[in-house]
């Protein structure tokens, strides 16, 4: 009796030392996996914190209530981040990149114009097309003057306006109307779409050939007049991060925004065709 006693009392300790030792094990199991679930989710933090700042997006013209728009939905969805946007002729845009102007984005109205960037290594990554745009006659409200066709912009009793021949919708409109066999004396070029529209809305002249979307975004100031023709000009809209961009990370993720899902639905509500 005295032996069975000392062994039970052995086997009582090692019970307790395993379960001691089961207790730590487990403790130690716990903390690693809170240690990393929060290693994760500092990772997760470091990476929604890492798109901040300002990002300046240069856009092409035709581009501004549309991208306007976008940026607002990017800073909502990036608390962090302020969109910069500066809008003009595309030419005008590259060429102010390749120079050095400090930008973070590029959107162009056409792919000619994104190659001169692209051309310069200008470019962080290879360019997206996002979009794609149709001319359209932009008339006066009402069309008083009767414009029911791209040829009519040849009579000279029509005051028109295009776009210069160096801008996107400048040769777009050079395109339209040598498939309609058309030619055409404008009384003025200008530097942008927006600026040709403009001329139209002031009465400035009777009639410009613009991009859909403008004539959409005018909302009733001007009166568009579709033609056949147009189907052979249509404009592809690439976008880039830069390569000198303060701000790649959020350079990158305002590109990739504009291609994404939510981004397309603003673009095509506008009038824009997809890519």
């Amino acid at each position: 009796m005295n032996r069975i006693r000392p062994a039970a009392a052995i086997a009582t300790a090692a019970a307790v030392a395993l379960l001691a030792l089961s207790g730590c094990s487990s403790s130690g199991s716990t903390a690693s996996s809170s240690s990393s679930t929060s290693a994760s989710a500092s990772a997760s933090a470091s990476s929604s914190s890492a798109v901040t700042g300002t990002v300046t997006v240069f856009a092409a013209a035709s581009l501004k209530q549309t991208f306007t728009e976008l940026g607002k939905q990017f800073e909502a969805a990036h608390p962090g981040v302020t969109v910069r946007f500066n809008f003009g002729g595309s030419d005008t845009l590259a060429a102010s990149i390749v120079s050095g102007a400090p930008a973070d984005v590029f959107a162009a109205a056409s792919t000619a114009t994104m190659a001169t960037v692209t051309k310069a290594n200008d470019t962080a990554t290879a360019p997206v097309n996002f979009a794609k745009n149709t001319l359209e006659i932009a008339v006066q409200p009402g069309n008083p003057k009767h414009i029911d066709s791209i040829a009519a912009l040849a009579l000279p009793a029509n005051k028109v306006a295009l776009c210069a021949k160096t801008v996107p919708c400048g040769a777009a409109a050079v395109k339209a109307l040598a498939a309609a066999k058309v030619s055409v004396t404008p009384v003025t070029y200008e530097q942008d779409v927006t600026s040709a529209l403009n001329k139209v809305e002031l009465g400035e002249v009777d009639a410009a050939l613009v991009y859909m979307t403008d004539v959409k975004g005018a909302m009733g100031k001007v009166t568009g007049v579709d033609f056949p023709a147009a189907t052979q000009a249509v404009t592809t809209y690439p976008i880039a991060p830069l390569a000198h961009s303060g701000n790649s990370a959020a350079a990158a993720a305002f590109s990739s925004y504009i291609v994404s899902a939510p981004a397309q639905q603003v673009l095509a509500a506008a009038g824009f065709q997809a890519p």
